[in-house]
């Protein structure tokens, strides 16, 4: 498959009644995104939390996501349900889930098959508010997923910060990133942004950015959301015009549509103008010995 329409969403947090009121939000987007004829989807990190309204929401933090990650199997029955229902690609945002002993959670994205198949990324980085205040703990391992349309990954918000963890993907052969995000402030966003478009040019690929958008002032972990999805390309002139192939307006309920050519990233890697991710190693041996010059 040499093109693939992607939907990316900006997907607002909102207040719920019950579990159904979620499952009815999620199954509307994906129902969209299908009569659009898309055959991948992003959801953003942590749009489960707004299952915390479901809870007591006065109750400490690290207690109520550890309630969170106990709604982790129907979540996870209602994507499984929907990606073979719409024979789609999902990346389904992030939600806690607790390790084998249920002693620690992981934050921790699945992304499911057309036939209702999944395999699953964890963030690797935790940032401070979720190691310090949410006990969330990091994860090991880099998961590359094999696609009809090529290989794809997922670096979680932080994760997509640090250049080694994409790096390591393109090297697996990855086309296809996607980053689902949650971020509170301006800064935060445009530190997930500056990076993940980075990450597109240094390593020749496509980087589709999903966030949360909206408030639940009621929530510590998301009373404030500060979105813009967008879907990245490198900077070549095969690609988008300033590499954005698509980006939402900030801060509003979106839906980002747009079709990725793979062949033009096949191409791209093997004929551009300039060629980072062959370049690299080299670049790395040459690197290794710093020198200190006294001035």
């Amino acid at each position: 498959m040499e093109r693939v329409r992607v939907a990316v969403l900006q997907y607002f947090i909102r207040p719920v009644a019950d579990f159904d009121a979620f499952a009815a939000q999620v199954r509307g987007l994906v129902q969209t995104a299908a009569d659009y004829r898309c055959q991948l989807i992003v959801f953003p990190e942590y749009f489960t939390l707004q299952l915390l309204t479901l809870g007591d929401v006065t109750r400490p933090i690290r207690a109520q996501v550890r309630d969170l990650a106990d709604q982790g199997p129907r979540v996870h029955a209602l994507f499984q349900e929907l990606s073979a229902q719409h024979k789609q690609y999902i990346v389904a945002g992030t939600i806690p889930v607790w390790n084998d002993t249920r002693d620690s959670i992981t934050n921790t994205c699945y992304v499911y098959g057309p036939d209702g198949r999944f395999g699953t990324q964890g963030k690797l980085c935790m940032t401070r508010f979720e190691s310090e205040e949410w006990m969330v703990s990091a994860s090991r391992g880099l998961t590359v997923f094999e696609t009809a349309f090529g290989r794809m990954a997922v670096a979680i918000c932080y994760d997509v910060e640090f250049p080694e963890i994409v790096r390591a993907a393109a090297l697996a052969g990855v086309k296809v990133l996607a980053v689902p995000s949650c971020t509170d402030d301006r800064q935060g966003f445009l530190r997930v942004r500056y990076c993940a478009h980075a990450r597109a040019i240094e390593n020749q690929m496509y980087v589709l950015h999903a966030g949360t958008v909206g408030s639940l002032p009621m929530v510590p972990a998301v009373s404030m959301n500060y979105g813009q999805a967008s879907i990245l390309t490198p900077s070549d002139f095969a690609f988008a015009r300033d590499g954005i192939l698509a980006e939402g307006n900030a801060n509003q309920e979106m839906m980002l549509i747009g079709e990725l050519n793979l062949r033009s990233i096949e191409e791209h890697r093997h004929d551009g103008t300039v060629l980072p991710l062959r370049d690299s190693v080299d670049v790395e041996q040459r690197a290794r010995t710093t020198e200190v010059v006294v001035l």
